[in-house]
């Protein structure tokens, strides 16, 4: 997939998939706009990928903030082609019982009202162009509650929920809407789940999770005429055949 001349905006950037896809974007030629609290670790990534990247230090709960990031991606690169919603927090796990409304509050601020945030700021640009991709990260959370995830299965559910309704309103204007479910990546959000005991996932080895390259790989792949099979949809890189499709697999 050639993204010579289009530019990627990615939230989340700073490591795990969204690192890994700044790379793989870049690769393919893209400009990309990094976007993450982690000033520091998306200055020395942007440094590494070269002048085709931008590091722009944003808190995705504020829309201010993804809006004001967004207008510099802009201004730097002339608009923005694909928005790639990956920021997303866990922590802290904990029981609803025992959970503190305030911690709880602020995972729906960044993983909903941040999806949200990224999708209402490009959206007035893409418009404008006709066409654009906003594919989002999503989870097998979303679909099965999980015990001390009730603040990230909730958001999960939400996204998934955004992703369709962003397509029913806009696939009219030539704007893709597409979920991303990566199934468990070998990302920093893993060790925090490991640490805590709680639940099958945090029994897993760290082998049984894919390295984060795979969903930045599939989500090239979703900028692509394939990505068409699943407007307003979510893939699941849990499936072979997508596994497969994507060159992940023989």
């Amino acid at each position: 997939m050639d993204m010579t001349g289009k530019t990627v905006v990615i939230t989340g950037a700073s490591r795990g998939i969204g690192e890994a896809a700044a790379r793989v974007f870049a690769e393919a030629g893209a400009n990309v706009a990094l976007l993450a609290r982690s000033g520091d670790a998306l200055t020395s990534l942007a440094e590494e990928i070269g002048d085709n990247a931008l590091a722009l230090e944003c808190d995705v709960a504020s829309f201010e903030a993804v809006q004001t990031a967004v207008d510099e991606a802009i201004a730097q690169f002339g608009g923005v082609d694909v928005l790639i919603n990956n920021a997303g927090v866990i922590e802290p796990i904990a029981n609803m019982a025992d959970s503190d409304p305030d911690d709880w509050g602020r995972v729906i601020d960044i993983n909903v009202k941040g999806v949200y945030h990224g999708m209402r700021a490009v959206l007035p640009t893409m418009r404008k162009a006709g066409s654009g991709t906003v594919l989002t990260i999503s989870s097998g959370a979303a679909h099965g509650a999980l015990e001390a995830w009730s603040h990230y299965c909730t958001s999960k559910a939400a996204v998934h929920m955004l992703t369709r309704c962003l397509h029913k309103e806009e696939v009219g204007h030539g704007i893709r809407a597409i979920g991303l479910s990566p199934g468990t990546v070998a990302t920093e959000m893993q060790r925090e789940i490991k640490a805590s005991g709680v639940n099958p996932v945090s029994q897993l080895d760290w082998s049984d999770h894919i390295p984060p390259d795979w969903p930045a790989k599939c989500l090239l792949w979703l900028c692509g005429p394939d990505g068409d099979a699943w407007l307003g949809q979510e893939v699941s890189l849990r499936d072979e055949d997508v596994r497969r499709a994507v060159g992940l697999i023989a």
